[in-house]
């Protein structure tokens, strides 16, 4: 077999591990073609410029909003915002949802209740949190937790009750009582998962950013983008989703990292 074949037999070979290059080269490979197809519509003029920008249209937006403070200004309002919601939200679902997946009287009492919320649409809440609440970071960082949360819940209750019975049961063996179980054994074999939880409810995060700031907020990227399409400012538009992507790639990586630190033994 000549080295091409055994490096494409390689690739189409599930959980087969590739080196770094090749991993990059395709990872570098893939944004080149949604770049090149953004150019290629946008330059090309196969879409109008009202409707799609070009690259170079939105850096100019990038540039001309930085250099007036006003970028900067609206990415901190945003990241305060989705940090302060995440953390709060965090803080409370992972040790319920530790509590709902080992315990079947705490996941008889609450998983009805919490199943029937997380299908909820967070935005029809909105009107309600500004009702309640009123106009300010406490309404934005409502609709972040309201979307996250329950979310939240019910995955690290599944990663917990996930943990082997067998692994509880050697515990119990050992010597160790109920309070050791769970500090010691459920704790640490539900990390993993439970970081695995934070980073994707972390993505959702982001998304529900943009319906916290649409209504009466008067700072952040969603906020932008609201007036930027009153005033046709499609460039604006791309400039605020690029924004948050590149935020939220930077979370998610973040994440890994922090998985790798401190449950390396579960890779």
């Amino acid at each position: 077999m000549t080295s091409k074949q055994n490096w494409l037999s390689r690739c189409l070979t599930p959980k087969v591990d590739l080196p770094a290059r090749l991993i990059l080269s395709a990872s570098t490979l893939g944004w080149l073609l949604v770049l090149g197809l953004w150019a290629g519509l946008s330059y090309g003029g196969l879409v109008p410029s009202m409707f799609l920008p070009t690259p170079g249209a939105v850096l100019e937006a990038a540039g001309r909003l930085a250099a007036d403070g006003t970028l900067g200004k609206h990415v901190l309002a945003s990241v305060e915002v989705v940090l302060i919601g995440f953390i709060l939200s965090s803080l409370v679902a992972v040790p319920l949802g530790l509590l709902m997946g080992s315990f079947r009287i705490v996941q008889a009492f609450l998983e009805p209740l919490v199943n029937f919320i997380r299908y909820l649409p967070v935005t029809s809440f909105v009107p309600l949190f500004i009702l309640w609440i009123g106009i300010g970071l406490e309404q934005r960082v409502t609709v972040i937790i309201f979307g996250v949360f329950f979310q939240q819940l019910v995955m690290i209750a599944d990663v917990s009750k996930g943990v082997s019975k067998d692994l509880i049961n050697a515990s119990y063996t050992l010597g160790s009582n109920r309070r050791d179980v769970i500090f010691h054994v459920l704790g640490p074999a539900s990390l993993p998962g439970v970081l695995d939880t934070l980073r994707v409810t972390m993505g959702w995060a982001w998304t529900y950013l943009v319906v916290a700031e649409l209504v009466a907020a008067s700072s952040g990227l969603g906020y932008i983008s609201l007036k930027a399409m009153r005033g046709f400012q499609v460039d604006v538009i791309f400039l605020a989703i690029a924004i948050i992507g590149l935020l939220g790639l930077v979370t998610d990586q973040l994440f890994r990292l922090l998985r790798l630190k401190v449950a390396s033994w579960a890779q």
